[in-house]
């Protein structure tokens, strides 16, 4: 017997919450020891039902929201036990377009938001791999279309494309679109930031803007690209310290201030306003780990460069002088 996932989700879901039948249980087994196939979309629908299950929320195409309350033995142990660590994030799946061909309309696509202070780990449907840094928004297929590999990033995000010569991956951003086949880089575009950055670990990537067919520019191994407010810059990277946000640690290296107030803001979900333009040319150099928060960063940071702040009775707001 085989069971198609796309028209039987809720079957994997009382299956990974404990709470499916023995003949479905074994229905499930049978499917994913069916072909390889199979089993890697079990695994991948189990890597987003972790997701789905810490955040308690799934909403789903039609617009109806599930609450999936933590009401049993085996959702309290998978708590504790989580792979993910510390994910909240909301999952939305939605009709959506990408590309302008007639035969990309109405793509059924997966929506992962990721709240301040967490990362987000998930396979995409061509076996690729992606982080996803905190205040980051990412729409992918649910499965991809035949010739075609596409998401949408709003945010920062690591990906560990999976190999394809014939199909290359694109990675499309408010500002620029980012072009590999296999590799691992990582690319941070925040919508309204004007700002963008990609690095490459290992492989190529071309690096476009949306008017003009021809690359920007290639990167190939330890390669960094920049463009900030339309200027750009390329260099070699020093270390991959910047990187390391994945293990919860935020890296700056002689980065302007207006750049660390910028991704303070999503990282921690606060209003930074600046009040003296001129501690926006400050350069800064540091390692901070996530849960210090951002008053710690910011107390650091006054050590080299003179300024005050004051933080909002809510702390949802930061003054600086």
């Amino acid at each position: 017997t085989q069971i198609k996932v796309c028209m039987d989700k809720d079957l994997l879901y009382r299956f990974f919450e404990g709470r499916a039948s023995v003949e479905e249980m074994r229905l499930v087994k049978e499917w994913s020891e069916a072909s390889e196939e199979n089993s890697k979309l079990l695994r991948r629908e189990r890597k987003l039902f972790n997701a789905i299950i810490l955040s308690g929320r799934f909403e789903s195409s039609d617009g109806q929201t599930t609450l999936r309350k933590k009401r049993n033995h085996f959702v309290r142990e998978f708590l504790k036990i989580a792979s993910v660590v510390a994910i909240t994030v909301g999952i939305t799946a939605a009709l959506f377009s990408i590309g302008e061909d007639k035969e990309d309309m109405n793509v059924a696509m997966q929506t992962i938001t990721v709240p301040a202070g967490q990362r987000v780990n998930l396979d995409l449907p061509d076996g690729s791999n992606v982080w996803l840094n905190a205040g980051t928004t990412m729409k992918y297929p649910v499965s991809f279309m035949k010739g075609k590999r596409e998401v949408i990033l709003d945010g920062e995000a690591y990906f560990e494309v999976a190999k394809n010569k014939e199909i290359p991956f694109y990675v499309n951003t408010e500002t620029n679109q980012v072009r590999v086949v296999g590799t691992h880089f990582n690319v941070c575009a925040y919508k309204g930031s004007n700002e963008f950055e990609t690095t490459l670990v290992e492989g190529i990537v071309d690096i476009y803007a949306y008017d003009n067919e021809r690359p920007l520019t290639r990167l190939t191994k330890n390669e960094f690209f920049g463009s900030y407010q339309g200027k750009y810059k390329k260099a070699v990277l020093p270390s991959y310290d910047y990187l390391r946000w994945r293990e919860g640690l935020y890296c700056f290296d002689d980065s302007p201030f207006s750049c660390i107030l910028t991704k303070l803001e999503k990282y921690y979900n606060v209003k930074i306003t600046v009040e003296n333009p001129k501690v926006l040319n400050y350069r800064c150099t540091g390692k901070f780990k996530e849960q210090d928060g951002v008053e710690h960063i910011l107390k650091v940071i006054q050590k080299d460069h003179p300024f005050t702040y004051s933080i909002s009775e809510e702390g949802d707001s930061i003054r600086i002088e």
